[in-house]
């Protein structure tokens, strides 16, 4: 493994052979990694440091590490966040959070809104509303302080930092105000299935941010009781479900007073984004 694509080519026999769904993308993705530059010129030979992190690299990929918690960060809505064991990974399919709410917010964008994310995690979905939004501030919250402060390392980093806020709290826990936005993409994995989720997401994704509870719809029935009294008159909320979970926590949150006004499918086609509003 002297050069790049020496590197790279036994990366991916190994990882292929491992069964990687993605071996020759893990490969390039590791290689750059290591040699600290994207698209390194492929006949660049690796110096010792970087065959060392490649690796190191390999093992933990091999041993079934995802290969963005191997390098520390991973991109959402084109901007950087880095990760933690503390913070869910960021995937594609939650954009569609983002999306939908630019969406319902329309000829809004230029407001001084206030934004609320609970459960916020590497805080990808606020950050990514406050590069959209120029004039709007936002508060997210997550139980975990590890969570709350790589949130907030986060926002600084995508040039957000003077316009966000974070705190360590359960949900809506002591919290006041009225907000024109609220968005989570809370845990909804039921409990009894996570021991049957992939290696990649139940051992290295916090447990605190998959397990729903036993029906997977713990945080929703919360949500439901708490945000109207939290939601300015014309706010919206947009939560992210897992599959099948749309007729339920429709028919919670309108039971709660919510009003709900569609919902949107991600890049896989399945249901992802529901958005609601007062009655």
């Amino acid at each position: 493994m002297s050069t790049v694509t020496s590197a790279r080519r036994l990366l991916a026999r190994s990882f292929s052979r491992a069964a990687s769904a993605t071996p020759g993308l893990d490969a390039r993705l590791l290689v750059e990694g290591a040699v600290g530059q994207e698209n390194p010129d492929p006949d660049m030979q690796l110096p010792a440091d970087a065959l060392a992190r490649l690796r190191d690299f390999a093992t933990r990929r091999l041993a079934g590490e995802p290969v963005w918690r191997i390098l520390g960060e991973r991109e959402f809505w084109g901007l950087r966040f880095r990760l933690s064991p503390a913070t869910l990974e960021p995937r594609p399919d939650s954009e569609t959070i983002v999306e939908v709410t630019l969406a319902a917010l329309a000829g809004r964008r230029e407001e001084a809104l206030s934004l609320l994310d609970l459960g916020t995690g590497t805080g990808c979905l606020l950050i990514a509303l406050l590069s959209e939004l120029p004039r709007a501030t936002g508060l997210g919250i997550d139980l975990s302080a590890e969570a709350r402060d790589m949130a907030a390392g986060n926002a600084e980093l995508n040039g957000v930092g003077d316009r966000a806020a974070f705190r360590q709290g359960s949900w809506t826990e002591g919290l006041a105000g009225r907000f024109d936005v609220i968005v989570s993409n809370p845990p909804y994995i039921p409990s009894g299935e996570i021991a049957g989720l992939s290696v990649e997401v139940r051992e290295h994704d916090p447990l605190l941010a998959l397990d729903g509870g036993a029906d997977g719809l713990g945080p929703y029935r919360i949500f439901a009781r708490t945000l109207p009294a939290l939601m300015a008159p014309s706010g919206i909320v947009v939560f992210e479900i897992g599959a099948g979970q749309g007729p339920d926590v429709v028919a919670l949150m309108q039971a709660g007073g919510l009003e709900f006004r569609g919902s949107r499918n991600d890049l896989g086609g399945h249901e992802r984004a529901l958005i609601f509003a007062l009655t």
